[in-house]
């Protein structure tokens, strides 16, 4: 069985501090700029545009909010974003994300439409 994905990359601006970051780093306790380089892959279950990538992204870029200063992990911002998609197209879709700084360090996270562990 082959499972079919559509995905959108975008990027967004923000700042932000982690406040409690071990002394070895710091200097992240401090506001600091990033770009978010974000992959989002949503499950499709046709070959013909289900889901059409550049309308979603355009839904995605007006709708993903990064507050300017947050707290925010990219772990956090990625879920934010599951949720916002399943809003738009069900909790019936798998969904990955991807959220980098810099698009040099950062995390996925799935989010299995039939609750099986993915590790």
């Amino acid at each position: 069985m082959t499972t079919k994905f559509i995905y959108v990359t975008f990027q967004k601006e923000f700042i932000h501090q982690y406040k409690d970051a071990p002394d070895e780093v710091s200097y992240l306790r401090y506001p600091h700029r990033h770009i978010a380089h974000i992959k989002v892959r949503v499950q499709v279950f046709d070959n013909d545009r289900e889901i059409e990538f550049i309308m979603f992204k355009h839904w995605l870029e007006e709708n993903v909010v990064i507050d300017k200063l947050t707290n925010h992990s990219c772990e956090t911002i990625a879920e934010q974003i599951i949720s916002q998609v399943q809003l738009l197209y069900g909790k019936d879709r798998d969904i990955e994300v991807q959220v980098s700084e810099d698009a040099e360090n950062g995390c996925e996270l799935y989010y299995n439409a039939k609750g099986e562990r993915s590790d």
